[in-house]
C-alpha cells in the first residue's frame, strides 16, 4: 500500500480524568514530546492524510502540534451532543478508501507495528490481544477467525466478562463502512455515549468481513494514568537507548540514563551513568561523564563532566568541561574549564583556560550582555568577569580579580586585588583565649 492510499484519524478529544491533572492527557510528555506528537510522527510515515479529533483543551493541542507538524487536519468533536468514540467520528470525510483509526494516548505505536492493518484485506480490521486479566478492556467475541461483536466492560454480562480476547482500540475501516454506519450509531447504553465499537455489530449483521489482528501489547499500550505514563516512558527510553547502542554509542548503566527522542549522536560517543540529554542536542565523538545534563546544545570532540550542566544554545568543540561547570548560551572551542565555574552568554576561543570559581556576570537585572574571550587567555581562580567585555588574545587575568573594563588588550595582565592586611592578635581579642 502506498503512503497516500490510507487516511488516518487520531482520537484525542478526551479529558483523561484518571491522569489527575489539569493538562489534557495527550499533552503529557514521553521522552520530551507530548504523547500525541509520537503518534502523529508514526502516522506520517504511512499517510499524507492525518486528521486529529480534539475537544478538551483544543486550542492548546492545536498550538503545540502545529509547532511540530504542518498540514494536520484538526476536527472539533461536539462532545456535548455526540460524546464517545463514535461521536468523534461524526462528520469526518476521509480522502482515501482505507481509514485507520488510532488513539492519541498510545505513544509507543510505530509505523512498523501498523503494517498488518495495511496488508490485511477486510471490510473492518480490528486490533486485539489476549490477557489473563482483561479487567478494564472491551471484550472481543471471535468465531472461526471472524469478529462477531465487541462489548465494553461496563456493558458486559457475566459470560462476556470471561472472554480473554480484548479490544486494543485500533481499527481499519473501508471508507464505505464509515459512511454507512457512523450515521446509524446510537447512544442507547449505560454511559449514553456513541461507541465506535457498535459499528462492528451492525456490520456483522450485514455479513461484512471483520478480521481480528493480534498486536504487540507493549506497543499498543494505552496511557490512562501517571503510572501508565511512567511505564511507557521506561519502554520508550529503552527503545531510544537500544537504537543508539546498536549504532555504536557506549552507555554505562543505561537504565540510569535519560535521552530524549530528539537527541542525536555522531561518531564514537561514551555516555556514563546518570546523564540527562534533552532537546535538539547533538553529541559528536564525545565523552559525557556521570551526572551531567546537556540541553539543546552541540558537543563535539569534547569531554563533559562529571556533574556538569550544559544549558540550551551552547556549542562546545575540542574542549574539556569539568565537574560543577555550568555553561549557558555560549560557544567554546579548544577551551579548558575544569571545575566550579559559570559561563553564560560567552564566546571563548582556543587555548584559553578558565580557572576554578570563574563567573561571567552576564545579567544586570534588566538585560543580558556578552563576554568575548580570545585565544590563549589564562583566567585565574575566583575571577568575576562583568559583561559586556572583550578580553583579547594572550591575556592573564590574575586570581581573585573582578574585571570591569570594557576591553583587556592583548598581551596584558589584569589584576585588582588589594594588598593583604594582617592584624596580629585579633582572633584572641574577638573570641577570647580558650
Amino acid at each position: 500500500m502506498k503512503k497516500n492510499d490510507i487516511s488516518i484519524i487520531i482520537l484525542a478529544a478526551g479529558k483523561g480524568s484518571r491522569m489527575k491533572s489539569s493538562k489534557a492527557k495527550v499533552l503529557h510528555n514521553i521522552s520530551g514530546k507530548p504523547m500525541l506528537y509520537h503518534i502523529i510522527k508514526a502516522s506520517l510515515e504511512i499517510s499524507d492524510d492525518i486528521s486529529v479529533v480534539i475537544a478538551h483543551q483544543k486550542e492548546k493541542i492545536q498550538e503545540q502540534m502545529n509547532s511540530y507538524f504542518d498540514d494536520i487536519n484538526f476536527i472539533i468533536q461536539d462532545t456535548k451532543n455526540f460524546p464517545g468514540t463514535g461521536g468523534a467520528m461524526k462528520n469526518i470525510k476521509p480522502k482515501n478508501e482505507k481509514v485507520l483509526v488510532l488513539n492519541g494516548d498510545m505513544p509507543l505505536i510505530d509505523a512498523q507495528s501498523l503494517d498488518g492493518f495495511l496488508t490485511t484485506d477486510a471490510d473492518i480490521i480490528m486490533s486485539i490481544f489476549e490477557l489473563e486479566n482483561p479487567d478494564g478492556y472491551g471484550r472481543v467475541h471471535i468465531k472461526r477467525g471472524q469478529v462477531q461483536y465487541i462489548v465494553e466492560q461496563k456493558d458486559a454480562n457475566e459470560d462476556e466478562l470471561k472472554i480473554k480476547s480484548v479490544n486494543a482500540g485500533i481499527y481499519a475501516f473501508s471508507k464505505d463502512v464509515i459512511e454507512k454506519y457512523i450515521p446509524l450509531l446510537s447512544n442507547n447504553n449505560a454511559q449514553k455515549e456513541y461507541y465506535l465499537t457498535d459499528v462492528i455489530s451492525m456490520a456483522k449483521k450485514d455479513n461484512l468481513n471483520i478480521k481480528p489482528i493480534v498486536v504487540n501489547k507493549e506497543k499498543f499500550k494505552g496511557v490512562n494514568s501517571k503510572k501508565d505514563l511512567s511505564d511507557s516512558e521506561i519502554i520508550m527510553q529503552n527503545k531510544i537507548k537500544e537504537k543508539w547502542m546498536t549504532l555504536g554509542v557506549s552507555m554505562q548503566l543505561p537504565s540510569t540514563i535519560y535521552i530524549e527522542d530528539s537527541v542525536t549522536f555522531k561518531g564514537e560517543c561514551q555516555i556514563e551513568n546518570g546523564c540527562r540529554l534533552t532537546g535538539e542536542t547533538l553529541i559528536d565523538n564525545s565523552h559525557i561523564k556521570s551526572g551531567s545534563v546537556i540541553e539543546d546544545s552541540i558537543v563535539k570532540n569534547s569531554d563533559i563532566g562529571p556533574l556538569a550542566h550544559i544549558r540550551p544554545a551552547s556549542y562546545i568543540k575540542d574542549s574539556h568541561i569539568g565537574n560543577f561547570v555550568e555553561i549557558k548560551k555560549s560557544s567554546l572551542e579548544g577551551v579548558k574549564a575544569g571545575h566550579l565555574s559559570y559561563i553564560g552568554d560567552a564566546q571563548i576561543s582556543e587555548g584559553t583556560n578558565i580557572g576554578a570559581g570563574t563567573i561571567t556576570c552576564n545579567y544586570d537585572g534588566i538585560n543580558k550582555y556578552k563576554t568575548i574571550i580570545g585565544k590563549n587567555v589564562f583566567i585565574g581562580s575566583d575571577t568575576q568577569i562583568i559583561a559586556p567585555i572583550t578580553i583579547e588574545d594572550d591575556v592573564i587575568i590574575a586570581a581573585g580579580t573582578t574585571v570591569t573594563s570594557g576591553k583587556i588588550e592583548s598581551g596584558s595582565m589584569a589584576i585588582n586585588r588589594e594588598k593583604l592586611k594582617t592584624i596580629k592578635g585579633f582572633y584572641y581579642k574577638y573570641f577570647g583565649k580558650k
